[in-house]
């Protein structure tokens, strides 16, 4: 077996132990790989990924730079491996507008973050607390944003440094354990919020200066901005915010931390991942670890000692 198919035959199963079933990227890597060992080369180059991807004629340009991006994925895993392997740019066969790649905040990122958010002006101050508390509770939770700021009052315990909020339509309750000083904030911020919203009746944990729903689009902006002064996004000439992360990255971070501590804990990834799977709302974790390099090394490390060929 030439070194790429035994490669593929780690990537394949690296992929589906993260959750993906990966059937018609498989079985077309599988196609460039012989077309690969057909040109007698033994690694990846741009201009062969390209050649085979547009080779299907009569079809939309989606599906060659659909072809381009299963082998781009590869790529960029097997280069950890063989230094020679070229990645395909990405623009090389645009057929359309790809999302963002997710943003995976490191600590002092998070910190920097809550650390601007405290200095956000307002009349009672209360803003800056919002702001600290939302970005506290979902770098340590993974909720949606949107979620979070419809949810209504949480039941907080400080001594124990946990938070428990009703999943909807569950009917059960999930506890999360809030790190370092992110404890502190429930308590103090539901003090204060008490005090703000005793007359205005709203039911809802997070809100704004005046007692009423934090608006998921307020919270969303006032975030980029955020992340502008700290140079997290560039604003545009006209004011506007650019792109950079956003307040649904703390998800993709969420989930990419919990595989990273499960793989160093030596515990059975693809046992615990459909736990986080659900608990996240089905969200497709797949897609976080190609964001993280640690992350990749740590699964393949992992999986390197075990049967790859199984879930073939």
């Amino acid at each position: 077996m030439s070194a790429l198919r035994n490669a593929l035959t780690q990537y394949v199963a690296l992929r589906r132990a993260l959750g993906t079933k990966l059937h018609e990227p498989a079985r077309a890597l599988g196609h460039f790989v012989e077309f690969l060992e057909r040109e007698r080369v033994e690694f990846i180059t741009s201009e062969l990924a390209l050649r085979w991807a547009i080779e299907p004629q009569g079809v939309q340009r989606a599906t060659w730079a659909r072809r381009l991006g299963m082998v781009r994925g590869f790529a960029s895993w097997f280069s950890t491996m063989d230094t020679r392997t070229e990645v395909p740019p990405r623009r090389l066969l645009a057929a359309r507008r790809r999302r963002n790649k997710p943003h995976i905040f490191s600590e002092q990122e998070i910190e920097r973050l809550m650390a601007e958010a405290a200095r956000l002006a307002s009349p009672s101050g209360f803003r800056a607390m919002t702001y600290v508390t939302l970005i506290g509770l979902l770098s340590a939770t993974g909720l949606r944003p949107g979620r979070l700021c419809l949810s209504a009052d949480p039941t907080w315990i400080s001594k124990m440094g946990s938070l428990r909020f009703a999943k909807p339509n569950s009917g059960s309750l999930v506890s999360f354990q809030l790190r370092n000083q992110r404890a502190s904030l429930l308590p103090a911020y539901a003090k204060a919020r008490d005090k703000l919203c005793s007359c205005s009746g709203t039911e809802t944990f997070l809100v704004s200066e005046r007692g009423r729903p934090l608006p998921s689009c307020t919270a969303r902006d006032t975030f980029a901005r955020i992340s502008c002064v700290l140079g997290l996004r560039s604003p545009t000439a006209t004011g506007g915010v650019g792109r950079g992360p956003r307040l649904q990255d703390f998800r993709h971070c969420f989930a990419t931390r919990r595989l990273i501590e499960w793989y160093r804990a030596g515990l059975d990834v693809g046992r615990e991942l459909p736990k986080l799977a659900t608990y996240l709302g089905h969200v497709d974790v797949a897609h976080t670890y190609e964001a993280v390099p640690e992350l990749l090394e740590l699964a393949t490390e992992h999986l390197s000692g075990h049967q790859l060929g199984g879930d073939r």
